[in-house]
């Protein structure tokens, strides 16, 4: 099984980006994040030829955005994360397929909007490991794909590519991320010994690999012991007007 994530940074702009990916890796399922339209606008013609069912979630005012696609059958488990009724941001879809759940998410980037953007990211992490804590208390297989915002240690990023102040770095942020490694889900790259970047600013940071390690696939035991590897599609970052961030996917056997 090949599973995928993807910051489109807009799908309306980037479906022939996802398209030519699609055909390059045949994933089975993909988590899109940053879409940046309602569902309602997601372009589906674009992307008929593809063969994939598609589901998204958009947000009134286009922010923000996820969704799935996929060439193997799923079910729509939750199209919002637990824990906070009032949260209208579109940052959490969630399936079951083969036999196991499998999110994708858009963490919340935390540097915006003062105190509260940070306490918001803050506790989006912490709904997120007490939804994977469920999951883990119940031998659910279980996956966690998509940007985490979070980079995870010194080396997950070039010298000086961010302040450290930023809250990708911040501590508490890299704490509530090994947190949820803690309870038990396996952060594919790392687990593998690499630590390639995922995202590049826009500008010269792709060409001199200015990068940081920010998108991530965590699994749960069932399906960490299936995990045979993990790749970042950097041909995809350098096409004419990518995203700034390259997809990811992960390959378990079985």
């Amino acid at each position: 099984m090949r599973l995928a994530s993807f910051n489109v940074n807009s799908i309306r702009r980037r479906a022939p980006h996802l398209a030519r990916f699609l055909a390059r890796h045949a994933p089975d399922l993909v988590f899109l994040q940053e879409t940046k339209c309602k569902a309602e606008e997601f372009p589906h013609v674009e992307l008929a030829a593809s063969g994939y069912r598609i589901h998204a979630i958009g947000q009134h005012g286009g922010r923000n955005g996820v969704a799935v696609l996929g060439r193997i059958p799923f079910e729509i488990v939750a199209e919002t994360l637990p824990g906070e009724e009032e949260d209208s941001q579109a940052r959490y879809i969630e399936v079951r397929a083969e036999g196991a759940h499998f999110a994708g998410i858009y963490l919340p980037n935390g540097n915006s909007g003062g105190d509260e953007g940070m306490a918001y990211k803050w506790r989006w992490q912490q709904r997120l490991n007490a939804r994977a804590a469920e999951h883990l208390d119940g031998f659910t297989p279980f996956a966690i794909l998509g940007d985490f915002n979070v980079v995870p240690t010194a080396r997950d990023m070039a010298p000086g590519a961010l302040p450290p102040n930023d809250a990708l770095v911040h501590p508490q942020s890299r704490a509530h991320f090994n947190a949820l490694c803690h309870l038990g889900m396996t952060e594919s790259s790392a687990a593998l010994g690499q630590h390639q970047f995922t995202y590049w600013d826009y500008g010269a940071a792709f060409e001199t690999n200015r990068g940081l390690r920010i998108d991530h696939a965590m699994l749960s035991p069932e399906l960490a012991e299936r995990l045979t590897s993990f790749s970042v599609d950097t041909e995809a970052r350098a096409e004419e007007q990518p995203s700034d961030h390259a997809p990811v996917w992960v390959e378990l056997r079985g």
